[in-house]
Order: C-alpha cells, then sequence, then structure tokens
C-alpha cells in the first residue's frame, strides 16, 4: 500500500473536486473527478488505519480497518438520508454487504491463494463470523415479510425497523467486547506467532501520532469528497439511465470500498489471511448490525419520513446468496485461490443482473 498512494494525485484531485463542486462543473465530470477523489482518499485513510494498526495489534487493526474503511460508506449514506434517497441508501448498503463478502475477500483469497497454496486462520472466528451474517440476513427478512405478508402496517414497519436497529447496535457492541475483551485470545489469528517472529515486516511507516492524524485528517477528507459525490448520483444517474440499484449497490460501493480492497489484498499476498478476513468479513458485519441500524435512527431524527429496514426481494436475495457462500468458504478456516474465484464468479453474476435491473 505504500507505494500505491500518491500524494500528489490525492491532493490534485481532491482540489479538482472542490473546484468542480463549488464552480458548478458539468454533473458527470464532477461525478468521475469525485469519484476518483474518494478512492485516493480512501486509499490514504486505509493507509493511515494500517499504520495505527502496527501500534493497535492485528485484530484491533483490522477491526480499525474495517470501521474507517466504512466511513466513506456511512457518511455518503448519511448525506443520502439527508436527501431522502432511501432506496439509493438501501442499495448501498446491500453493495457494501455483497461488495465486501464476494468482491474484497475474494480478490484477498485469490490473490493470497496464487502466492500461497493454502492458507489458515482461526476457524473459532470464522464460526462467529458466519453465526453472525446469519443474525444480519435474519434482521432483514424479518420486517420485509411481515409488511408484504400484510401482518403489520407501513408506520408499524418504522416501529419495528427502530427496535430492531436498537437491538442489532446493542448486539454489535456485545460482539466487540466479546472479541476484544473476554476472548480475544479465544479469537486470536494463527499467524499472531509468526508476525513476532517477523518484526521487520510490519514496521509502519509513521509515528504513532502522525498515523493518528493523519486517520483523522483522513476522515475528515471523506466527509468532504463524499458530499461532493451525492450531490452528482441524481444527475449522472437519470443521465445514464442507471438504475438507483444499480449505482447504489455496485459503483457507490465499490468507490466506498477502496480503503478495504487495498488493505486487504495487501495483507492476504503477506500470508495474513486472518487479518483479510477480518477487514472484509468484520467490515460487512458492521454494515449490517451497526452502519444500517445507525442510519435507521439518523432518519428518524432528521424527519419527516423515517427509513425502515424493508430491503426489495432483489437486494434480500443479493445478500442471502453472498452470506450463504461466503459462510460456506470460510467455515474450515481455510482458504485457496479457487474458493477466491468462486467468490468473484458470483459477485460477477450479480453485477450483471443488477445491471439489466
Amino acid at each position: 500500500m505504500k507505494k500505491w498512494i500518491s500524494p500528489t494525485l490525492l491532493i490534485a484531485f481532491f482540489i479538482l473536486s472542490a473546484v468542480g463542486h463549488f464552480a458548478g462543473w458539468d454533473a458527470t465530470l464532477q461525478f468521475i473527478l469525485s469519484a476518483i477523489s474518494v478512492i485516493f482518499v480512501a486509499g490514504f485513510l486505509g493507509k493511515a488505519t494500517e499504520n495505527v494498526s502496527h501500534y493497535a495489534g492485528q485484530r484491533l487493526g483490522g477491526f480499525l480497518n474495517a470501521t474507517f474503511g466504512n466511513a466513506a460508506e456511512l457518511i455518503i449514506a448519511i448525506f443520502l438520508v439527508k436527501e431522502g434517497l432511501f432506496d439509493m441508501v438501501k442499495a448501498s448498503l446491500t453493495g457494501s454487504v455483497i461488495g465486501n463478502l464476494l468482491l474484497v475477500l475474494g480478490l484477498s483469497i485469490f490473490a493470497g491463494g496464487l502466492k500461497f497454496k493454502v492458507q489458515s486462520f482461526n476457524v473459532s472466528l470464522a464460526g462467529m463470523n458466519g453465526s453472525l451474517m446469519l443474525v444480519a440476513v435474519i434482521a432483514l427478512i424479518v420486517p420485509a415479510v411481515f409488511l408484504r405478508s400484510h401482518s403489520i402496517t407501513g408506520s408499524d414497519t418504522q416501529l419495528l425497523s427502530l427496535i430492531v436497529a436498537c437491538i442489532l447496535i446493542v448486539a454489535y457492541l456485545a460482539w466487540l467486547v466479546f472479541s476484544m475483551i473476554t476472548h480475544k485470545k479465544y479469537l486470536a489469528d494463527v499467524t499472531d506467532e509468526e508476525d513476532e517472529e517477523l518484526p521487520h515486516e510490519r514496521e509502519p511507516e509513521w509515528s504513532k501520532g502522525k498515523s493518528i492524524l493523519y486517520l483523522l485528517l483522513a476522515t475528515v477528507m471523506v466527509a468532504f469528497v463524499s458530499e461532493w459525490l451525492v450531490d452528482t448520483l441524481e444527475t449522472f444517474t437519470t443521465r445514464f439511465g442507471l438504475s438507483e440499484l444499480f449505482v447504489g449497490a455496485f459503483l457507490v460501493a465499490i468507490i466506498g470500498n477502496a480503503a478495504e480492497h487495498s488493505a486487504a489484498v495487501m495483507l492476504a499476498m503477506k500470508n495474513k489471511i486472518g487479518a483479510a478476513v477480518e477487514i472484509a468479513v468484520g467490515s460487512s458485519l458492521q454494515i449490517a448490525l451497526f452502519v444500517a441500524p445507525v442510519l435507521v435512527l439518523v432518519s428518524y431524527f432528521f424527519g419527516p419520513t423515517t427509513m425502515d429496514l424493508v430491503f426489495t426481494t432483489i437486494e434480500l436475495l443479493a445478500i442471502g446468496v453472498s452470506v450463504f457462500i461466503a459462510k460456506s468458504i470460510i467455515q474450515d478456516g481455510k482458504t485457496n485461490w479457487y474458493e477466491g474465484l468462486l467468490l468473484l464468479v458470483v459477485y460477477v453474476i450479480l453485477g450483471v443482473s443488477f445491471f439489466l435491473v
């Protein structure tokens, strides 16, 4: 990742995005500049997080990478919620989940598998992640089924969504306590001891203070470019005849996942597949169990309409398929390049299907 980031290009595209936004340039040009800027800023964010993770440890580092990697998506989604574009928000959340489980995880396993025949990570962690993914799917299916079966009204659905959102946030916070405190050693990565024997591979580029400062700076930059990107989405979508579902689920998700893409793949190629899985799967769990519920609460306070957790049948199918294939591949705690290829195949199938909607 150190060679991937270019400070000159990062600053140049950030300035161009700002000028394009405030000068009122063509919406398509603004979208392209903002998208490229988000990718560079997300990469900068990922690099800062990787340096911070050196001081925080592997598991906490993976969590921080997933958290700050999701900062772009969360900020983009908040601006979309503010504009009342709930359908695009749900599409972007769907894209984030399937993008992390299929694209990020698939690329990581594939790239790591090409260099190492078989890679291993903690089986207990794989099992817990699989169970949490199933909980996320259940939480999304229940409101949709109850509404569409006419068992509850639309207003009741919003109330149910708020209650489910609060429950999921509590469950996610409890998972952090379980995984980071009470059962930290139980879920430790199998390569931790090897990492301790090779300290030269983990030398940070920045000091602790500078890493934290750059992490905060990158987060602020993400907030700005995300707002500029959102301002162009509606015009861009209409001009090219694209559905909100495809734009939200694939374009916005891929752009917002740039930090996870680079960090997870680089870690997998260093035979740190456990950390790569922690970033990809952990990011998906964070989106489903924390970010989506937070957005429901944010929409409630923004008013007048509260976003519910009723996703379309297509979105639920995509999430369900992604969770099923990802769980089946990681449950044994071992991966190879062909399993990564299978995840990418499913991602392409879903991508083509969403494009044709």
